[in-house]
C-alpha cells in the first residue's frame, strides 16, 4: 500500500480510557485501586472461613470491582505500549504501571490463596448465597490450581518479582524486536514491513526479504537465545516448586483443558502432517512447476493470483457483510469498532507487528490492533480479530472476573469469524480461477493455524525439556527449529542456513509459553462447529451467541454439548482435520 493509503487508515482513540498517560484520572484510579485493596484486605484477610454466605458474596463483588479498576489502568498502559514501544516515555509509563499495579494486587493476593485453602464443605456453604453462587465458575477455576499452590509468602514473592523477572525479559524482547531494522533495497524496514514482503508475488522480492530477515535475526541471535534460555529456566524452577512435571501443564490448567485432550489434539495433527501440509505443499510446488520450493515460497501467491490490493473500506464491508448474513447482532457489534475508533489499523515504526483484540475491562470496551497491508490475508486477519472483539463485547456482562475466556475457547469466535468471511467470499465468486486461488489461500491459512502452530508447540516442548538439563546454544535451538519445521512442512521445501534463526521472532514463545496450540484447538473446533452449522442444526445462531455470552463461566464440554460435540472424543479432532483435507481434495481435483 502507498504511504498515502496507509496514512488514511483509522487509528484507535485511547482517550476513551484516559486523557493521557500523565493525567489526573490515571493517578486517581491508582489511588482508588490502592484504597480498595487496603480496605478489602482489612475486611477479609484471614477471615474467609468464618464469613457468612452473604458476606462471601459481597467479598466476591468487591474483588470483581477492584479487578475492573486495575484492569482499566493496565490495559491502557499495554495498548499505549503496543501502539509505540519505541517511545521512551510510554515504555517508562508501562513499566511503572506494571510495578504499581503488581504492588496493589499483592495486597489482595490472599483472597485466591485463602479460597484454595477452604475445605469443600465450607466452600459449598459459602456459595449458597445467590450473589456468591453467581461466581461459582470463577471460584472453581481458581481451585484448579489448588494442588500446585505454594505458601502465601512464596506466592507473593513470585508476583512481586515478576516485574523484574519474566516481564522485564518480555519487555527486552519487545523493544529489541521493535528496534530492529531490516535492510532492503536501500531502505530500513520494520519487522511488519519486511514480513509483508514474504507474501509478494515477485520471487526475487521474497528471497531478498527472507535473506535479510534471517540475517538480522542471526546478528541478534545471542540475545534472543539468552532471553529464551532465561525464561525457560525461570519456568522450570517455578514448575518444579509447584510440582508440575510437564512444562505444558501450567498452560493447560490456565486454559481449563485436560492434558489428555491437548495431547489428543497434538497427536492427531502430527499424524496428519502427511495428509495435510506435505500433500498441499507438493501440490503448490506443482503449480509453480518445480519439484522443490524454497522456504520463502511457503506463503507466496499462486502464479495465477493477480495480487490485488484490497482497499480498507472494502475489507471492512466484506467482513461486516459476512457477519450480518450469519446474525445481524454480530454485524452491529462489529460496526462499533469502526464507528467509535476502537481499532488501530496502519503499520508504523514502533508498533507491535502482529494483531490482537484486547478486552480491556467490562466497564469499557475492547480495542483491536492490526497492521493492514491490503492483502487477502489481512482481510482474514480483520475477520479474525473482529471475531474476538464481538466475543469480548458479548461476554462483558459476566464482569471482570468471568468475562475472560480460556485461550482455547477464545480462538473459537475469531476462527469462526474467518470462516464466515471466507465462505461468504467463496459463495459470491463465480470465476473458477479466483475460487481456486481463494480455496488455496484458505488451506494455507488453515495450515498456518493448525500445522504450523502445533509444530511451534512441539518446538517449545523440545526447548523446555532440554533446558532442564542445561543451557541451550543458539545453534542447538536452531537445530530443534529446523527439525520440527522439516517434519511439519515436509520434503517439498529447501531450508537455507539463515532459516534456523526464524524461531527468534515468535512473540508467543516469550510472552505465553505453549499458547500456540490454542490456535490449532480453535481451528479444529470451529471446523467441527461449522460442519454442524452447514448441516442445518436447529437454532445454531442463537446457541452460538449464547456460547459467546457465557465468557469464562463454562468449560469446553458444557459449551459444545448443545451442538452435540465433545472435544474429549478422539473423533472430534479428526472431524475438524477432515475439513482441511477435504479442501485439499478439491484442489487436487482441479489440477
Amino acid at each position: 500500500m502507498s504511504q498515502e493509503s496507509i496514512a488514511s487508515l483509522p487509528t484507535w482513540n485511547l482517550t476513551h480510557l484516559y486523557p493521557a498517560l500523565d493525567s489526573a484520572e490515571v493517578k486517581a484510579d491508582l489511588a482508588d485501586g490502592k484504597k480498595m485493596a487496603e480496605a478489602f484486605a482489612q475486611t477479609y484477610q484471614g477471615k474467609l472461613a468464618r464469613l457468612s454466605a452473604k458476606e462471601f458474596g459481597e467479598a466476591l463483588e468487591a474483588y470483581d470491582a477492584h479487578a475492573d479498576v486495575l484492569g482499566r489502568i493496565m490495559s491502557y498502559a499495554q495498548l499505549l505500549y503496543a501502539g509505540d514501544n519505541s517511545d521512551t516515555a510510554i515504555a517508562q509509563f508501562y513499566q511503572n504501571m506494571q510495578e504499581e499495579v503488581t504492588n496493589i494486587y499483592s495486597l489482595v493476593l490472599f483472597f485466591t490463596l485463602e479460597i484454595n485453602k477452604l475445605e469443600d464443605d465450607v466452600l459449598e456453604k459459602l456459595l449458597s448465597d445467590d450473589t456468591a453462587a453467581r461466581y461459582r465458575s470463577w471460584v472453581m477455576d481458581v481451585r484448579v490450581h489448588r494442588p500446585y499452590q505454594l505458601d502465601d509468602d512464596m506466592e507473593r514473592l513470585l508476583m512481586e518479582k515478576s516485574v523484574s523477572g519474566q516481564r522485564a525479559w518480555n519487555r527486552l524482547f519487545d523493544e529489541t524486536m521493535a528496534g530492529l531494522r531490516f535492510p532492503y533495497k536501500g531502505e530500513e524496514l520494520t519487522n511488519s514491513e519486511i514480513l509483508d514482503k514474504l507474501s509478494s508475488k515477485d520471487g526475487a522480492v521474497r528471497k531478498e526479504a527472507a535473506k535479510t530477515f534471517g540475517k538480522v535475526l542471526g546478528d541478534n541471535i545471542r540475545l534472543f537465545s539468552l532471553i529464551t534460555n532465561t525464561l525457560a529456566k525461570d519456568k522450570a524452577i517455578e514448575d518444579q516448586w509447584r510440582g508440575l512435571e510437564r512444562p505444558i501443564t501450567s498452560r493447560n490448567l490456565s486454559n481449563l483443558v485436560e492434558d489428555d485432550v491437548v495431547d489428543a489434539l497434538i497427536s492427531s495433527v502430527k499424524d496428519s502432517y502427511g495428509d495435510l501440509s506435505h500433500r498441499y505443499y507438493a501440490l503448490k510446488a506443482k503449480w509453480f512447476g518445480v519439484d522443490k520450493m524454497d522456504y520463502w515460497d511457503r506463503n507466496a501467491p499462486l502464479p495465477e493470483d493477480d495480487d490485488r490490493k484490497i482497499p480498507w473500506n472494502e475489507a471492512q464491508e466484506t467482513v461486516l457483510k459476512a457477519y450480518n448474513s450469519f446474525d445481524p447482532e454480530m454485524a452491529r457489534i462489529g460496526q462499533r469498532f469502526f464507528d467509535e475508533s476502537w481499532i488501530d489499523v496502519p503499520p508504523r515504526a514502533g508498533k507491535d507487528s502482529g494483531a490482537f483484540a484486547h478486552p480491556v475491562t467490562p466497564s469499557t470496551h475492547p480495542y483491536i490492533l492490526l497492521n493492514y497491508h491490503g492483502k487477502v490475508r489481512d482481510v482474514m486477519t480483520l475477520a479474525h480479530e473482529l471475531g474476538h472483539g464481538v466475543h469480548q463485547v458479548l461476554a462483558s456482562k459476566q464482569g471482570a472476573l468471568m468475562a475472560d475466556t480460556p485461550l482455547t475457547l477464545a480462538e473459537t469466535a475469531s476462527v469462526f469469524g474467518e470462516m464466515l468471511t471466507f465462505r461468504s467470499l467463496l459463495d459470491h465468486e463465480s470465476d473458477e480461477k479466483r475460487r481456486r486461488i481463494m480455496l488455496a489461500g484458505k488451506v494455507e491459512d488453515m495450515l498456518n493455524t493448525v500445522v504450523r502452530q502445533v509444530a511451534f508447540c512441539d518446538f517449545e516442548r523440545h526447548v523446555h525439556d532440554e533446558r532442564k538439563k542445561g543451557e541451550l546454544t543458539a545453534d542447538r535451538i536452531g537445530e530443534i527449529w529446523m527439525n520440527v519445521q522439516t517434519e511439519s512442512l515436509g520434503p517439498t521445501f529447501r531450508f537455507d542456513e539463515e532459516y534456523k534463526h526464524y524461531w527468534a521472532y515468535i512473540p508467543h514463545f516469550i510472552h505465553s509459553p505453549f499458547y500456540v496450540y490454542a490456535y490449532a484447538f480453535g481451528d479444529c473446533l470451529v471446523n467441527s462447529l461449522y460442519d454442524v452449522f452447514q448441516q442445518g442444526h436447529k437454532g445454531f445462531q442463537g446457541k452460538y451467541l449464547d456460547m459467546l455470552r457465557a465468557g469464562g463461566t463454562k468449560r469446553h464440554k458444557e459449551l459444545l454439548a448443545p451442538f452435540g460435540l465433545d472435544a474429549s472424543d478422539p473423533d472430534f479432532w479428526k472431524r475438524g482435520l477432515k475439513v482441511v483435507s477435504g479442501f485439499i481434495d478439491e484442489l487436487e481435483d482441479v489440477i
